[in-house]
């Protein structure tokens, strides 16, 4: 099992329009294939970052078995996660990180 595989992800699909953002910051080899012609983008976590991510989002579950990707998050959440990995350039544990910043002084307001 390579090192990218036993990572903790959170999968963004990308439809044509999240593409181009992709390409506009010059992302857009970092959408892989999936399947029947859809792509996905993998942004990265720790495990600290999951259980926070699920213990936010009780609706979430964590697939450990397959896909070591956090599933059933909301579509504000994937979003917003897409918005700050082009801003960032990065799909790494730094943009959940960002993003649970920004939800904690949210909740803090």
């Amino acid at each position: 099992m390579s090192t990218a595989e036993k990572k903790i992800k959170v999968n963004v699909w990308i439809n044509e329009e999240r593409l181009e953002a992709l390409a506009n910051a010059g992302m857009a080899d970092r959408a892989i294939d999936a399947f029947a012609g859809m792509k996905l983008l993998e942004i990265y976590t720790t495990d600290e970052q999951k259980d926070v991510l699920l213990q936010r989002f009780p609706g979430a579950k964590y697939d450990s078995a397959t896909t070591r990707s956090i599933e059933l998050l909301p579509k504000r959440v994937k979003d917003r996660l897409l918005e700050l990995s082009i801003k960032m350039h990065s799909t790494g544990p730094d943009v959940v990180g960002r993003f649970l910043e920004e939800a904690q002084t949210a909740n803090s307001q």
